[in-house]
């Protein structure tokens, strides 16, 4: 088996990760908050081992974009490219959100 991949996350997913964590611990439960992070942060390690898991994420696909994949931690999207041995993760979004428009911006720079 070959060596893993790297997983980074960008500013931007760590924010993500940040926010979702805040939202949480606000309407729910901090111990609950710890442990969606805890679920999202081993949701991208995975892809140390499997960094083509994953689906490519529709709103891309409807742009003829195939550089990214999706892993899920419903209703979680984290959203992922490989780039030589990296995995680098750029979104992490609640999948119920418009989406269209936050990967537009974030992924295209528009």
């Amino acid at each position: 088996m070959s060596a893993p991949y790297r997983v980074l996350l960008t500013q931007g997913a760590e924010q993500d990760l940040e926010a979702i964590h805040d939202y949480i611990a606000e309407v729910d439960d901090p111990a609950n908050a710890d442990r969606v992070l805890d679920r999202l942060m081993a949701t991208a390690e995975k892809l140390s081992a499997l960094p083509e898991r994953g689906s490519y994420p529709r709103e891309l696909l409807d742009l003829g974009i195939k550089e990214y994949r999706q892993v899920f931690f419903k209703p979680y999207r984290l959203i992922h490219r490989v780039v030589a041995r990296d995995v680098i993760v750029f979104v992490v979004a609640d999948g119920r959100r418009e989406m269209q428009s936050l990967l537009a911006r974030r992924l295209l720079g528009a």
